[in-house]
Formats: structure tokens, sequence, C-alpha cells
């Protein structure tokens, strides 16, 4: 998969949310196209003071919301690779398929990932021309569990990035929350490459990944939610249910506090959001990917910037000295406390979500092997 985010290149803070909202195009096998009416909206209402809209103005809940997070659109490019239609994507994955070197490579499984690979690169490349801000490309799932092979596959499409002119400084690489996956998250920031950390739904993953330096840490609140609905016998999802508190979105506000507690640089991303509630329970958090009905909603939904909501951020810095970790909470992560702390829950949810990828990707390998050779070739 490859993202683009509308945080402008030059801005000295990597993803520092802004008043707009931002522009995410995602490559995947995932069914579903998507464009947002309004690219970028004005936020009339300004971080942590929405009342900085003149009297008696009304704007839209997206507009006001944007003031305190940036929105993120879940959109995906491809909605079916069985179907190419006449686009810049289907002429990136025609070129890769004509690609040489994959074509010299003599088992199918390594000519088909290969293929795969440069595919990614080619439209997270078309993307960075046409957009700006930084582009993320999902690592392959199937090397969750294998440090060094995600750190050569990054060290791959950087030079791929670098064929298009497109500087490591747009780039950003999306990888499992594994320990393995933390590990290369740490040894690729060690070399100024920035990472994206996806599948977390735990703690002890959020807290390990901040600690390793890595730029983005994705939360997938809606999905720990539902695990909790349907489950039982996870500590961390059975004490905030017993404290009242929505599982997911408490997990936000416990990494929240502990990134700002400690100073680390990592930026919080929210994901699997299910209402427009959960937007606003969210604000002040670094970004919150919402799907396209919740936007639509926002974006009709007129509103007074004094009504009700109050447009406040319920996440700020400061909750960073308040709050009350254990000391077990505290600790340097490694791989047998991180495995020991993770729970029933983050478990079979990063299972479940690796599968899922492994998956698509093999799916889209498939099609690609039935569309091989493209006919100038």
């Amino acid at each position: 998969m490859a993202l683009s985010i509308s945080a402008p290149p030059s801005s000295s803070s990597l993803l520092a949310p802004s008043p707009q909202v931002g522009r995410w195009n995602s490559v995947s096998a995932k069914p579903g196209t998507f464009s947002l009416r309004r690219t970028a909206l004005e936020a009339r209402a300004a971080a942590g003071n929405a009342s900085a809209s003149p009297v008696g103005e009304f704007v839209t809940e997206l507009d006001a919301v944007a003031g305190f997070s940036e929105i993120v659109p879940d959109t995906v490019v491809f909605d079916d690779f069985e179907k190419f239609a006449p686009t810049a994507a289907t002429s990136a994955i025609d070129t890769a398929l004509a690609d040489g070197e994959c074509n010299a490579l003599e088992k199918p499984e390594a000519r088909m990932s290969c293929y795969l690979t440069k595919a990614l690169a080619n439209v997270g490349a078309e993307l960075a021309h046409q957009v700006p801000g930084r582009v993320s490309t999902e690592i392959d799932a199937r090397l969750a569990y294998d440090t060094q092979g995600i750190i050569q596959r990054v060290h791959e499409l950087l030079n791929l990035y670098n064929q298009h002119d497109i500087s490591s400084e747009r780039l950003l690489f999306k990888i499992p929350a594994t320990w393995q996956g933390i590990e290369a998250s740490r040894l690729l920031e060690s070399e100024g490459i920035k990472t994206h950390l996806t599948f977390v739904y735990s703690f002890a993953q959020a807290a390990a990944a901040a600690q390793a330096g890595a730029s983005v840490v994705q939360i997938f609140v809606g999905r720990i939610r539902d695990w909790g609905r349907n489950h039982s016998g996870d500590p961390e999802i059975d004490e905030a249910l017993k404290k009242g508190e929505d599982a997911g979105l408490a997990l936000v506000k416990k990494v929240y506090a502990y990134i700002h507690r400690n100073g680390y640089k990592t930026k919080l991303m929210a994901a699997a959001v299910r209402n427009k509630q959960d937007v606003f329970s969210l604000l002040g958090i670094d970004y919150i990917i919402a799907p396209l009905k919740i936007l639509q909603s926002l974006e009709e939904s007129v509103t007074d910037p004094h009504e009700k909501y109050g447009y406040v951020p319920k996440l700020t810095p400061a909750i960073g000295k308040t709050y009350e970790f254990t000391e077990e909470e505290l600790v340097k992560w490694d791989q047998l406390s991180l495995a020991a702390a993770m729970g029933p829950a983050a478990e079979e949810l990063l299972a479940s979500g690796l599968e899922g990828y492994v998956n698509q990707a093999r799916r889209v390998e498939e099609l690609f092997g039935k569309i091989w050779p493209p006919p100038n070739v």
C-alpha cells in the first residue's frame, strides 16, 4: 500500500497537525475507491480555541474538528485489480510487469514479489509527484517477523523511489508492530529513514515503538472496541471496561500520555474510527483516519462553534504529567517483556491483520501472474 499525507515537506515537524483536512491516497488490494469532495478545507476553529471564528459565523463540524487534529480520509486507489482502468496506476503496474530485473528471476514467487514491490514504488512515486506531503509505503506483511528482511525491503524501495527522483524526506515506511518490526523501525530511524508502525493493539506495542523512535504509531480504535465487546480475559481491555471506558479510546489516551510524558518524537494516529463521536473523543491526537461516511456526515453538519460539543481537545500534552503509569509500564521494552504484556486481544488482532494483508499480497501477485507478460513484452 502506498499512502500520501498532505503535510508540507518543508515543515519543520514531521506530520504535525495542520488546520485543514488532509489527503491520504492509498494503493491497496482492498476493495473500494474514494475521493473527498473537498480535498482541503480551511479550519476556522483554531487549535485550542474554537471561539476564534467570527461571532455568528457558522461552520461545518468537519471545519471545526480539523482545527485540533489532522482529519485523514481513509482511501484506496485500486478498486479491483482484475478490472484495470486506463489510469496512471495502470501504467505504473504495466511498467513493473515489463521490468527486466524482475523478469530475469527464475522462481515465479520471487518474480511476482519483485513486480509487486516495483508496482508499489511506481504508484507511490506517481502520488508523490501529484500530492504534497509524505508517501507511506507498506512493507510486505510476510516480512513481519524478519527484521533484516524488512530493512532490506525498505532499502529496495528507497532505491526505487530515488530512481523516480523522490527524496527520502518525502517517504515513510509502514511496518507491522511485531517485535521484529519495531526493531527494524529502530534501526531504520537511526539511519534517518522514517517509519510508520501499524497493527498496534496494546500499550506495550505502542510504548516499544515510541522507545524505538518510530515516526508514527497507528492504533485501531474500533477493532479494539469490537474485541472487547465479544471477548473477555484481556487485562488491558478488562481494566478499561471496569472503569466504564471505551477500550480503544482508553488505549489512545494512555499512549498519548506516555509519549508526551517521555518527550518522544512519535506522532499518534487513530484508525478504525466508527462514528462522529469517536472523532470528537479523539480531538487533539495528531491524526484521525476516518471513513467517507463519517467525513460526509461531519461536512454536512453546519454548527455554531459555541454549541454543545464545545470542540475542545480531549487529548493535550498536559495529560502526560497527570496520567498514572505502573512501574512495569515504564520499563525499557524488549522482546520478552513485549510478548508477556501484549495480551490475547493484541495477539489475536495482530495475527488476523497480518493474515489479511498477506492474503491480499498473494491475491495481487496471482492477478499479476494472470496478466503477465503485458502486450509490449
